[in-house]
């Protein structure tokens, strides 16, 4: 027996369904996809990115925002909801509810195992679509990567990538910078996890570690 279809439901259908939803969902022709929850890592990361960008554009004519507005990327018919998003001038929504923004400037996701290649691929695809995008943004939760794609005159998009605590990601259309120093705060990294761990392995196992060095001795 084979299962049953997921019904068809049209774009006025679902804005009816989501305003009334306790979780979130995306949507494109005709279907409806559940997003999954987010790690600690990622939410650290998009308040402490957020964060920099309300300060810096504090008195600006560009607002901020996090994951609960959501956005239509109109020429495709995409409804998602990205980590970030920064809209200069007037900001333009769906209706007159205002919790569908149409004209983003910048996007901000943080990638993650299970959405990293559509954020990449599939959902780039769409947002190129959005005359009003300049920049888009991918960080990294494995590593203090980011990565920054820029609109150019001719339509093709840069590419820069910023990678150590020590480097500072900008972003001209908005007169604004990310410091990976702040985007990463109170962030604990993998290995520093592993190697902490393993530090504790080695005291219990062996008492009297580090063993110490009389004068003259060479370390073992």
């Amino acid at each position: 027996m084979s299962a049953h279809p997921k019904p068809y439901l049209t774009p006025e259908e679902y804005i009816v369904l989501e305003r009334e939803a306790e979780t979130k969902s995306e949507y494109y022709d005709g279907t409806v996809y559940a997003m999954a929850g987010a790690s600690r890592v990622h939410t650290l990361v998009v308040a402490n990115a957020l964060t920099q960008l309300v300060v810096q554009l504090k008195g600006r004519p560009c607002t901020a925002h996090a994951s609960d507005l959501r956005v239509k990327v109109h020429p495709t018919g995409l409804y998602t909801y990205p980590d970030i998003v920064v809209v200069c001038g007037k900001a333009r929504f769906e209706d007159t509810l205002k919790d569908t923004l149409l004209n983003p400037n910048v996007i901000i996701e943080v990638l993650s195992k299970s959405t990293e290649a559509y954020d990449r691929g599939t959902k780039f695809a769409h947002y190129r679509t959005l005359e009003s995008l300049t920049d888009y943004v991918l960080v990294s939760q494995d590593r203090p990567l980011i990565e920054h794609y820029t609109r150019q005159p001719d339509n093709r998009w840069l590419l820069a990538a910023y990678e150590g605590l020590e480097t500072v990601v900008q972003l001209p259309s908005i007169a604004c910078e990310l410091p990976l120093a702040e985007v990463y705060d109170k962030v604990e990294w993998p290995q520093e996890e592993a190697a902490a761990s393993t530090l504790t392995v080695l005291k219990e196992a062996t008492p009297g570690w580090p063993p110490r060095l009389r004068r003259g001795e060479a370390s073992p």
